[in-house]
């Protein structure tokens, strides 16, 4: 089979990875901004009250997270709208972008240990069930969990029990690569018709997405495995597939060219393309952290502005994590 088709039922098949709640942070296979501080949803939500205030969001309209996991940062946007403005949680609606039925229980579960009954969230089982006259959508870390083709020499990934093997690439392949001067690396699979989805259902909406990655390809392959915060490469010798498939995560760094190109032709705007160190700063991380300084001792304070750091040093993940923002 072709390794995208390999990929997706890796992640997303009956038994795949993603298939019931992963846990991340120190007992899981990895980190996120989100599980790193709270601080993340909450700069994030600083920039959409702005909007807001500016009255180019609708207060009226949809706060919804694609690939929430356990509901943190959506929750955590909340409790700064709330902070910001009570008034907002009454006005606006939440939903989430889930299809895996025990992973929108784990959802529901905290959403209720943090807020109790006062706040009601909708599920979608994809975006193309959203329909909005406005929306202000937030991913973290989605677009690498997309499946992808490897192109090397021309050449795709094919897989046959757990082995890969290469075959002549399809024309369209070959063109796309082309285009991007891709001669080796990852292809992602689906972003044309995840934009499309979105962009069917919301009318007006705010888009903004981080993740791991650039605007060009490296031609090279960044492709790899992870497994409790250890690094594998695809072609590592010491990484045996068949014992790593569907229990491991596998993700890639993304081409964010070719989301632009997507959500350009889905009939979005490019509004910031950015690094998450400028993004968050933007945002307004630093100012949150002061204030809470003036509210909290000093070693809660030191303790979430270590937090902080990591999100925004240009050594840990301030640089390499990126930020775009696409508004329709």
């Amino acid at each position: 089979m072709q390794f995208s088709h390999y990929m997706q039922e890796w992640l997303y098949g009956e038994n795949g990875y993603y298939k019931n709640f992963k846990a991340i942070g120190k007992s899981g296979d990895f980190y996120t901004a989100v599980s790193t501080s709270r601080f993340f949803g909450a700069s994030i939500a600083n920039y959409f009250y702005e909007l807001l205030k500016e009255k180019k969001a609708d207060r009226n309209g949809w706060l919804i997270e694609i690939g929430a996991h356990q509901g943190y940062l959506l929750c955590d946007m909340i409790q700064w709208l709330y902070t910001c403005d009570p008034t907002l949680v009454e006005t606006l609606k939440f939903g989430i972008v889930e299809r895996q039925p025990e992973v929108q229980k784990a959802q529901l579960k905290y959403i209720e240990e943090r807020f109790g009954s006062g706040i009601q969230i909708t599920h979608f089982n994809d975006i193309s069930d959203v329909k909005a006259g406005y929306a202000f959508v937030v991913a973290n870390e989605i677009f690498d969990a997309f499946p992808c083709e490897l192109l090397k020499d021309e050449k795709t990934a094919v897989v046959d029990n757990h082995t890969i093997a290469w075959k002549d690439a399809s024309e369209s392949t070959l063109q796309w690569a082309k285009k991007y001067y891709l001669t080796q690396g990852e292809v992602a699979v689906g972003y044309e018709e995840f934009a499309q989805h979105m962009a069917k259902g919301i009318q007006k909406c705010d888009f903004i997405s981080f993740d791991y990655g650039e605007k060009y390809v490296r031609n090279d392959f960044s492709i790899r495995v992870y497994r409790k915060h250890e690094t594998y490469p695809l072609f590592d010798e010491a990484l045996i597939l068949s014992e790593s498939y569907q229990k491991d995560d596998i993700t890639y760094d993304v081409n964010f060219g070719h989301v632009l190109e997507s959500f350009e032709f889905a009939g979005f705007e490019e509004e910031v393309y950015e690094t998450q160190a400028r993004a968050l700063i933007r945002f307004g991380i630093i100012d949150i952290l002061e204030a809470f300084s003036k509210q909290t001792s000093q070693s809660n304070y030191v303790r979430e502005a270590d937090k902080i750091k990591t999100l925004i040093s240009p050594t840990m993940m301030g640089d390499r994590f990126k930020m775009i923002h696409l508004k329709k």
